[in-house]
Formats: C-alpha cells, sequence, structure tokens
C-alpha cells in the first residue's frame, strides 16, 4: 500500500474512492475485485510501456489482461476508436463481468471510459490519470464523451467508474506544460467554490508548478472535492436547486474555450482554452454588471501567474459564436454561460446581450488590449 494515502469518497447511488498518493499500482486489484476475469487497459501510444507495465502487473496477479493501445490526445476521441475499442473487447470474448482500466490524461480517460459505458451497456472501470488534468477532470464524476465534426463531447454517456488512482508519481515526468494546463481546472474550482486554492497559487505559484511538492497535492486534493461535492448533488447535471447552476458550475470558462479549441482544430491545450474562456466569463460578467472590478482582474493576475492564456487573437469571432452555439449547455438557440456574482458564487446568465458578448471579446483578443 501507498504511504501517506488519501481517500476521498464519492457517494450517491454508485459508490467508490477516489485514491491520491504515490505509486499505487498495488490498489488496483482491490478496486477490480474478485469477480472480475478478464481486464483490458486501454492507454495511449505515447504511455505504451505504463500502458504494459500496469497489463503485466495485472496478469501476475491472475487477470485475463489484454493492452488497448489507442492515439495520443484528442485524436483518441473519435469514433472509429471507440469502433476498434468495441472489436478487441469483442474478439477476446469480454462479458459484463469484466473491466476496463484507463491509463493516461483526460482524452484517455474520457475515450475508455465511453467504451465502458457502451459496452454490453456498462461493464465496470477504474481510471488511472497520469495528467493533472485528468485527475481533477475527467477520471472523476462519471461523464464520458467522444468529439464530432462538429464538436467536443457531444456524443457521451455517464458511466460511474468503480475507482480512481491519482498517483502523484505521474505527474513527476509530465512536461512543464502540460502541469499548467492542468492548473486551469483546478483554478476553476477555487474560483467557483474554494477560494483558498487561489490563496495558494498567489502564495507560492512555483510550488504550485511543481510535480511532487505538499502544495501541488493540496490543490489536487482540494479540486477533488470540489468536483465530488457538485457530482454527488447533481451528477446527471439537472440542476443543483437553491439557485446554484449544479454540475454545470464546472464547465466555467468551458463554453468559450470549448469554442476556441474547434477553431484551433484542436491544437490547443486544453486548460490554454479554459483559461481564456474564465477570462471571457468574467468579462462577460463585469460588463453584464454581475461581478466586481477586482475579482474579474483576479482572474487574469492568478491565470498568469502560473503561466497561463489570459487572450485570445482577435478577427474569429463569427466562428466563435457559431461554435457556441453548439454547446452542450444551450437551450434551443440560447446561449447560457456560467458567471459568477463574485467568488465561489456561481449562477447562469442565459441569453446575453450580443453586444455583451463582442464586447466582452473584445477586452479579450489580443486587438483588444
Amino acid at each position: 500500500m501507498s504511504d501517506d494515502l488519501s481517500t476521498l469518497h464519492v457517494g450517491g447511488a454508485s459508490p467508490y474512492d477516489v485514491l491520491v498518493g504515490r505509486h499505487l499500482l498495488g490498489e488496483l486489484p482491490r478496486m477490480l475485485g474478485e469477480a472480475v476475469q478478464r481486464v483490458a487497459v486501454i492507454h495511449p501510444r505515447a504511455l505504451a510501456a505504463t500502458g504494459e507495465a500496469v497489463r503485466q502487473d495485472l496478469a501476475d496477479h491472475g487477470y485475463d489482461a489484454h493492452g488497448i493501445e489507442i492515439p495520443d490526445g484528442e485524436e483518441a476521441k473519435l469514433a472509429p476508436v471507440a469502433s476498434f475499442c468495441w472489436q478487441v473487447l469483442g474478439q477476446t470474448g469480454f462479458t459484463r463481468s469484466d473491466a476496463i482500466v484507463t491509463v493516461g490524461g483526460g482524452s484517455t480517460t474520457d475515450m475508455g471510459g465511453f467504451v465502458a459505458a457502451t459496452w454490453l451497456r456498462g461493464v465496470k472501470v477504474v481510471h488511472m490519470p497520469t495528467t493533472l488534468l485528468g485527475m481533477v477532470d475527467a477520471a472523476v464524476g462519471g461523464k464520458t464523451g467522444m468529439n464530432t465534426v462538429e464538436g467536443k463531447n457531444l456524443v457521451g454517456a455517464f458511466h460511474e467508474p468503480a475507482g480512481v488512482l491519482c498517483d502523484l508519481a505521474t505527474l513527476e515526468s509530465l512536461p512543464r506544460n502540460e502541469l499548467v494546463s492542468g492548473l486551469a481546472e483546478v483554478l476553476k474550482c477555487g474560483f467557483i467554490a474554494d477560494p483558498e486554492i487561489l490563496d495558494l497559487v498567489e502564495k507560492d505559484p512555483e510550488a504550485a508548478t511543481t510535480a511532487g511538492t505538499a502544495v501541488l497535492r493540496e490543490l489536487v486534493e482540494r479540486a477533488l472535492r470540489v468536483k465530488i461535492d457538485v457530482v454527488v448533488g447533481d451528477l446527471k447535471e439537472t440542476g443543483g436547486g437553491a439557485g446554484h447552476p449544479g454540475r454545470e458550475v464546472l464547465n466555467y470558462g468551458h463554453t468559450f474555450g470549448h469554442a476556441v479549441e474547434r477553431v484551433e482544430r484542436y491544437t490547443f491545450r486544453h486548460g490554454a482554452a479554459v483559461a481564456i474562456g474564465m477570462t471571457f466569463v468574467a468579462e462577460l460578467a463585469r460588463l453584464a454588471g454581475k461581478l466586481d472590478e477586482a475579482t474579474a482582474d483576479r482572474h487574469r493576475s492568478v491565470l498568469e501567474l502560473v503561466g497561463l492564456p489570459t487572450s485570445y487573437r482577435g478577427g474569429v469571432w463569427g466562428q466563435l459564436l457559431e461554435a457556441m452555439k453548439v454547446d452542450k449547455k444551450s437551450r434551443g438557440d440560447q446561449l447560457r454561460f456560467v458567471v459568477l456574482e463574485g467568488l465561489a458564487r456561481p449562477t447562469i446568465l442565459t441569453a446575453p446581450d450580443p453586444a455583451l458578448l463582442t464586447a466582452a471579446y473584445a477586452e479579450i483578443s489580443r486587438e483588444g488590449r
């Protein structure tokens, strides 16, 4: 068992544990359970050696373990990849009592979870995220998905994992820009629910962006608690009640961010796009009279402190607007944005005045600054 192990429990109809620590591979058999015989380890090409190590360890524990290699990054989240995974599961005789293990970042987690959700209408899945983004965003909450030509994550299913292993040792080999990208989702949690996250980053940005530090571990655990609290209260994004946006709050900055990703043909890192998206909605809320200047400005300062972008190129507003119209949060022809009325005070802004949208874009466009 890992030293200094933290266990975060996710309650609800299908409860499971999220373990945070170092060198957690030994915890995997316990999460899979005794009934599982076959295991498919889905991993990206870039983590072939890691995926094989996990597969071999499972084989050593008596499982009939198979590796399934998928493309790196967003290329993994396409229909032909799902079809390939289904084909392998069929050829190896996977039954409803067997399981999938995902090893990789957010894209692998999304696709592996989707394959688990759809094979035989749902088989067990355990996530082993290897990136900061995967740990604090994709692995927890049961959302799975893949992309289409029309947009990101438009096809998917809710399928909660049997468990999540957040092995902090994997972050030590992560390129710095990948770590920084993941911090966008951590800072999002600070703005929507836990301002202490912002305080920790502002106090020691170097420790916040360095793998192996106590500060980064605390940031991971705080972000996980925010997400767990939200998804337990509103798993399928039906609303949080009492004026709270519910699970939609986790999409803070994502409506504009996903539009940026689509315009950039998914060559942008997800965290960088979300950082720009958060800056956009902060300006939108300020212009709409909902958010004070200081909190809006704090978005720029804290994001830039860790090296995340807060501006975007001008001249593509039409493309961005079209991309946002197919966002999952839209209702009919009405755009919806998660905005803040203050720190940790999220709400939904429905069908904002188009003039406010273009003004907010002007505020974050490089030509407008």
